[in-house]
């Protein structure tokens, strides 16, 4: 007699259907992304290589790499990966402390480490591990209703983080992944059932402090700190702007004269020496310049779909753990994203945030395609009327 109420089995391969629209957003996006990656780096790629398509040609392997990667990750289960969180947890802390003493150093940061002649940053590959690490964790307080408690559900969590800020922060003087994990994991907390009004608390705590560093650099006169000077660059671009205010008025100059439609493909001026680092962080401000205002809600527009069907595959997960990696790596993505653009358009100050799936840079691509495909092993497990117990 067949037994209709069988539970399904735990395997390592998943070999059902996965969310298809997130599949096709993010190959359009990663299409653009080597489409502009190939016009804006080419002048620079020219003037330090002797070559036109050095950059591109190295990311387009990455790429490559990362798209087996991303359909490999996207068939294994991702419930395997809870029981690795303590691994997984210490691993990464172990590898940021030592890249933090031993790395390769570049403009006063040691953020990339070279292993068999091949360079690459932990700290974008760490992301991924501490989304798994903090899903399993906050899927355990959940399950032992110890979540809206403030110790287990708020302190407990948040502590794993003082290695992390110790080895990103202080060792290897990178804010901006700091604060992408903080703030991956905040979102996580959040989601898990964690008390709003301790963030509240906290934050209150948080912004204050930093508004106190601010304002006693600036009364002081301080000008060695780099994050104050790109702090009063933001507020006044225009007081250096053959110095400190060069690269955002070059990308400005950049957006401005993109227009509604752009000067076409490939005949962008900025990228021609004028603006640092075209490839990299500022890749927007070409692709506005090329493609106007109408290519650029393009390109938002596409993270935006990225976002929501992210959102959209958590809110299906079958477990809780499912849905906090997925809208840890969500917010991974549309954060990104959303820094990078503010950024190049000077709504905030500078910050290195590379733009998923644009800006050259292969640990980032390589991170960021195997996210997608651990999202995809979420999406594969979602049931359409899954009754069990979800956040």
């Amino acid at each position: 007699m067949t037994n209709k109420n069988k539970v399904k089995k735990f395997s390592i391969l998943l070999n059902g259907k996965f969310d298809y629209s997130i599949l096709i957003v993010t190959l359009l996006l990663l299409s653009m992304g080597l489409i502009m990656l190939l016009s804006a780096s080419a002048p620079k790629s020219l003037a330090e290589n002797d070559n036109s398509y050095e950059y591109i040609m190295k990311q387009g392997i990455v790429a490559a790499i990362g798209l087996f990667f991303m359909m490999i990750l996207s068939k294994i289960d991702y419930r395997n990966y809870r029981k690795l969180k303590w691994i997984i947890y210490i691993g990464f802390v172990v590898l940021l402390i030592i890249v933090g003493f031993v790395g390769i150093g570049e403009n006063g940061a040691k953020r990339w480490i070279n292993i068999l002649g091949f360079s690459f940053q932990p700290s974008e590959f760490a992301k991924i591990g501490f989304i798994i690490f903090y899903a399993a964790i906050l899927s355990d307080m959940k399950e032992k209703n110890k979540i809206k408690k403030f110790v287990p559900g708020f302190v407990y969590p948040l502590m794993f983080l003082l290695p992390v800020a110790y080895a990103v922060f202080i060792l290897q003087n990178h804010f901006s992944a700091t604060f992408i994990i903080a703030a991956i994991t905040c979102v996580q907390m959040f989601v898990a059932g964690s008390m709003l009004r301790y963030f509240l608390g906290v934050g209150l705590v948080g912004v204050g402090g930093l508004a106190l560093y601010i304002l006693k650099g600036i009364a002081s006169g301080e000008t060695d700190s780099f994050r104050l000077g790109r702090i009063e660059t933001w507020l006044n671009i225009e007081a250096d702007l053959t110095g400190a205010g060069w690269q955002i008025n070059q990308s400005l100059y950049a957006i401005g004269s993109g227009g509604l439609f752009g000067l076409g493909l490939g005949n962008s001026r900025q990228k021609y020496l004028y603006l640092p680092e075209p490839q990299n962080d500022f890749i927007f401000a070409v692709l506005a310049e090329e493609l106007g205002f109408v290519g650029s809600i393009f390109v938002i527009i596409l993270f935006a779909l990225f976002v929501w069907r992210g959102i959209i595959i958590a809110i299906k997960a079958e477990d809780n753990f499912g849905t906090l990696i997925a809208i840890g790596i969500t917010t991974m993505i549309g954060l990104q994203a959303l820094i990078n653009i503010a950024v190049v358009t000077n709504t905030i100050p500078v910050t290195g945030m590379p733009l998923p799936f644009f800006s050259y840079g292969g640990s980032a691509m390589l991170a960021d395609l195997m996210a997608v495909g651990i999202l995809l092993s979420v999406s594969r497990n979602s049931k359409k009327n899954n009754k069990s117990d979800r956040i």
